[in-house]
């Protein structure tokens, strides 16, 4: 009888090594449950995921930061003299607009028949005064010539009446005079001597009063004199020059128009002093002051200026200023020439900065996100003066710090962002 088929069996090799097979069969479980668990994790993890290519990271840096203003503006003439009319006439222009002039040429005539005529009746009447000026003091030297005679008279007749009383005086002592004829003599003396006394004040009188009237001729002349060289000024102002060197602006009249006394009549343009009328937004009007330096862009190059007038006045959210060139002007610069400045506000050596960007929106200043490996934290910091490209850190942040600088509205304000 055959119980089974053991007899049958037989070895045909060494038996099979199976630990290989249960490495792998382990390392495979491991894995699988790495997995099940870092997915368990990330699912109950609630920290919100941004993806890093979306974000624009910047360092944290120490370096000068300034704050400045970018302005557009046109190239003006800094001095720009209008000439005016001194008298109403007709204008007659002796140049063109455009055209090149001296310093005290003569750019236009005024035409004033008017003014001509009362200048030549007021130099008449001038010379008219000169004449009895003349005449007055010729006057004089012969009254004066006649009040010396009639005292030299009166003093002789009281030298005649002195010699006559004292011979007289000696003959009465003597008695070959009469009493009568004596005191007779002594009358006509004491006459005599009022007669010369009477001479002597009138002559001092005649002095004064002729001194006078030569005065009071000397200043009706004085006043004609000053009336005809207002009046010869006057006529000479009808003569428009230039006061500097330059070129015509513009003719503010027509060739041959009447014109009334100070009307505006041409402008003259001084090359030498060009300037740069910029308009700069009201924004920034606090912290503008005459002085702050500019820069000025002309092509690839770039000249020094700085800011020489601001205008009190807002026009719809600009404030007008002038900025005047420092270094000497380039020989491309012409007027009404379009150019772009930076107005330098303020400045800071030796600050924290970070580039700028949306983040400085979205936060207004004060939140930003410090990128630490694979999260992004927010901190609250603290910004100070900032231009187009930087901003100053005040607070918060340290040199060599990564921030995020572009826009955080996807991280919705939380505390901690994970970067993938």
């Amino acid at each position: 009888m055959i119980k089974d088929t053991s007899a049958q069996d037989h070895i045909v090799g060494a038996p099979k090594n199976n630990t290989k097979r249960w490495l792998t069969m382990a390392t495979i479980a491991f894995a699988v449950i790495v997995a099940i668990g870092f997915t368990f994790n990330r699912f109950i993890d609630t920290t919100p995921e941004v993806n890093l290519d979306r974000l624009r990271i910047a360092e944290v840096k120490t370096g000068h930061l300034v704050r400045d203003v970018s302005v557009n503006g046109k190239v003006v003439a800094g001095f720009s003299p209008v000439l005016y009319s001194s008298n109403s006439g007709i204008v007659s222009f002796n140049v063109k607009a455009g055209e090149q002039v001296k310093k005290d040429q003569i750019v236009a005539i005024i035409e004033s028949p008017e003014l001509q005529n009362q200048l030549q009746q007021e130099q008449a009447i001038l010379d008219r005064l000169s004449i009895e000026v003349k005449r007055q003091t010729i006057e004089n030297q012969k009254n004066d010539l006649i009040a010396r005679k009639e005292l030299e008279e009166a003093r002789r007749t009281l030298l005649t009446a002195k010699r006559e009383k004292k011979r007289n005086e000696k003959a009465w002592e003597k008695g070959a005079v009469t009493e009568v004829d004596y005191q007779k003599s002594k009358d006509e003396l004491t006459s005599a001597e009022i007669a010369y006394a009477h001479a002597l004040e009138e002559a001092d009188l005649n002095v004064a009063s002729w001194k006078f009237e030569q005065e009071v001729r000397e200043l009706e002349l004085r006043q004609q004199e000053l009336l005809v060289a207002d009046l010869a000024r006057k006529v000479e102002a009808l003569n428009i020059v230039s006061p500097i060197d330059g070129m015509v602006g513009n003719l503010m009249v027509d060739e041959k128009a009447v014109i009334a006394s100070n009307a505006g009549i041409l402008s003259v343009v001084d090359l030498t002093q060009l300037e740069l009328e910029a308009q700069i937004p009201e924004i920034y009007a606090d912290a503008l002051s005459t002085g702050l330096d500019s820069i000025i862009r002309m092509g690839n190059s770039q000249v020094r200026g700085h800011l020489a007038s601001i205008s009190p006045q807002v026009d719809d959210g600009l404030v007008a200023a002038r900025i005047r060139f420092d270094e000497e002007l380039p020989q491309e610069l012409r007027q009404n020439q379009r150019l772009q400045a930076r107005v330098l506000l303020e400045s800071r050596d030796n600050t924290l900065v970070l580039t700028r960007g949306p983040f400085m929106n979205d936060g207004g200043g004060r939140i930003a996100y410090l990128v630490a490996g694979n999260y992004a934290e927010r901190l609250s910091i603290k910004t100070g003066i900032s231009n187009v490209a930087e901003v100053e850190i005040l607070e918060g942040l340290n040199p060599g710090d990564k921030v995020v600088i572009s826009s955080i509205e996807l991280f919705n304000n939380a505390d901690r962002v994970r970067l993938n």
